[in-house]
């Protein structure tokens, strides 16, 4: 996947500075949590940063934000993936940690703001995560899309060549649109298209016509004429 995602690419630049920014974020969380010499299992954590933490919560943030630094660090694919699944692991911990407030079981210190802000960091770590890889419909020159369908990488991405390459993906769905007529099962938008092909090819036949015949014509002028 490295080779369809360089590491100039928009898409590669995204991911990794998510994942270095939201890591660095944890480590300095985690690393004010130990300087505040935190209770490592207290249910009912000290703030930091705005937050309730514990000295569990604390080594958590710092080894999971190394993890995200080390991911920014490689990019590509692993920078991607990695930071989509923390975000899904950061959500999952909202929803979990929400159901266990103020009880035995809050082992991670969690408060209110704290399930608040899990939330919304993993909805921002998958949107990272994820950004420019899932989609309805991918454009046929994004990375992902050209690696799932196995085309080779290529680096030119000038007008041109998004041109012929938009030309070449008509062509191939007016083909399947010409088998679908020919095999009985046309949609009415494929029908259409087939139409309208028929018609612009027996113009542009028309029009060659007109031009091989004014050739013609001005070629006999010039071989008879009783000045040549």
């Amino acid at each position: 996947m490295d080779r369809y995602l360089p590491p100039n690419h928009p898409l590669n630049r995204v991911h990794r500075i998510g994942a270095a920014l939201f890591g660095l974020g944890l480590v300095v969380f985690g690393a004010l949590g130990f300087a505040n010499q935190l209770a490592y299992f207290s249910t009912s954590g000290d703030m930091v940063l705005g937050l309730s933490s514990n000295g569990l919560l604390s080594t958590i943030s710092v080894v999971v934000g190394l993890g995200l630094v080390v991911a920014a660090v490689i990019g590509g694919l692993v920078a991607s993936t990695t930071t989509s699944v923390v975000g899904a692991a950061f959500l999952l911990s909202g929803l979990v940690n929400l159901a266990v407030l103020d009880s035995p079981l809050n082992l991670l210190a969690f408060k209110l703001p704290n399930v608040l802000f899990s939330l919304v960091a993993g909805m921002l770590l998958l949107f990272v995560g994820l950004y420019g890889r899932v989609a309805g419909r991918l454009p046929q020159d994004n990375p992902y899309w050209r690696a799932r369908h196995h085309e080779e990488p290529y680096d030119d991405h000038s007008p041109e060549l998004l041109a012929e390459r938009a030309r070449m993906a008509e062509i191939d769905e007016l083909a399947h649109a010409e088998l679908a007529v020919a095999e009985g099962h046309a949609t009415a938008e494929q029908l259409r298209m087939v139409h309208e092909d028929a018609v612009r090819r027996a113009i542009e036949t028309r029009r060659e016509l007109y031009r091989r015949e004014r050739e013609q014509g001005r070629t006999w002028l010039a071989q008879n004429s009783p000045y040549s």
